[in-house]
């Protein structure tokens, strides 16, 4: 049988002819997987690098850095420096924007989350890197916050890759989303999952349950009725998974479908919810919209969020086209009931 892989580099070439763009999006597409392959390599010499445990730092969120935190992030804005093909980059784990200078074209900027679920790194359970590149408005300054501050409908090119069982790349510029997998004895990403797709309809559910003190009605209310099961109002049982790592319980709903929420709470309202619509929110619904899903706040789709910080967070609820219908639809209920209260 003759082999026919198509491989990440491949599959570039053909994109960039889809789009009539210059090589230097498959270049600065390529710096990023290169970089994603350097930080794979880490996570996966775990212990025997000395890569676990705390940095003894923070981040510029407040958070304890991991040790893979701190060499993730220095190796994107390292590999991704080198190409010149970013004038700026953005990165979770800094307040700053990171300007890269003597740079030979520089028409694009990257934002990235250089190891999301860090939190389970010294239990092997899988993390990954998220990245979001937009571009350059033109007049603008890249080393000024302005620049970045672009609704995520705007992005050119999003991805993650996932450190699992085998490290995979998730990327979607616009046309679909495809998933090419590591092949560790050449070092080429080979494309695996073609054409990914959400299922409309799923079973499955993802939300970090110790928290349902906090909950508002909606969420308590979608939530109540997949653990009721058969006997409920939904009137099938739902299974419930939760990683704690944001991009393998996306990951997982782009393979077999199901429906993330990291809702706004009681707890976490005064920030405006958990996670990064920069880093983490905008990338992944871009990848849920094109798989077919649907991402949301609860009011908004997150897409059109008007970005007004660069560590700005929101409400996710993304997956499933009909199940976050329903949770949406759930929130308008709500309210509604609150305005003819008033």
């Amino acid at each position: 049988m003759p082999y026919s892989r198509t491989t990440l580099s491949h599959y570039l070439i053909q994109e960039q002819r889809r789009l009539g763009t210059s090589g230097a999006f498959t270049a600065l597409l390529t710096d990023i997987l290169t970089a994603c392959k350097m930080i794979s390599h880490e996570v996966n010499r775990g212990a025997m690098a000395g890569n676990l445990g705390l940095a003894g730092s923070e981040n510029v969120q407040g958070e304890e850095q991991k040790k893979l935190d701190v060499v993730a992030n220095d190796i994107f804005l390292h590999m991704n420096s080198l190409g010149g093909h970013y004038a700026a980059m953005a990165s979770e784990e800094l307040e700053e924007i990171h300007t890269v200078r003597g740079n030979v074209d520089g028409r694009y900027l990257l934002l990235f989350d250089p190891l999301d679920g860090s939190s389970n790194i010294d239990v092997n359970i899988s993390v990954g890197s998220i990245f979001s590149i937009l571009r350059l408005p033109e007049g603008v300054d890249p080393s000024s916050t302005d620049a970045f501050l672009q609704p995520g409908v705007r992005q050119v090119a999003a991805g993650y890759a996932v450190y699992g069982s085998s490290t995979m790349l998730v990327l979607t510029t616009g046309n679909g989303v495809n998933g090419f997998t590591l092949d560790q004895h050449v070092g080429m990403f080979v494309l695996t999952h073609p054409n990914m797709r959400i299922p409309e309809e799923t079973r499955e559910f993802s939300i970090n349950s110790s928290r349902q003190r906090f909950w508002e009605e909606p969420v308590r209310r979608y939530v109540d009725e997949c653990m009721a099961g058969k006997d409920g109002p939904r009137g099938r049982d739902y299974n419930m998974r939760w990683v704690g790592s944001m991009v393998a319980d996306v990951h997982r709903i782009l393979c077999r479908g199901g429906v993330f929420l990291y809702p706004i709470d009681a707890e976490n309202r005064a920030k405006g919810g958990k996670l990064r619509l920069m880093y983490e929110a905008n990338p992944m619904a871009f990848l849920v919209e094109q798989a077919g899903g649907l991402a949301t706040t609860g009011s908004r789709r997150i897409l059109e969020v008007p970005p007004t910080a660069l560590h700005q967070r929101v409400p996710v609820i993304l997956g499933s086209k009909k199940e976050v219908e329903r949770v949406v639809a759930y929130h308008q209920d709500c309210k509604g009931d609150q305005t003819a209260a008033q």
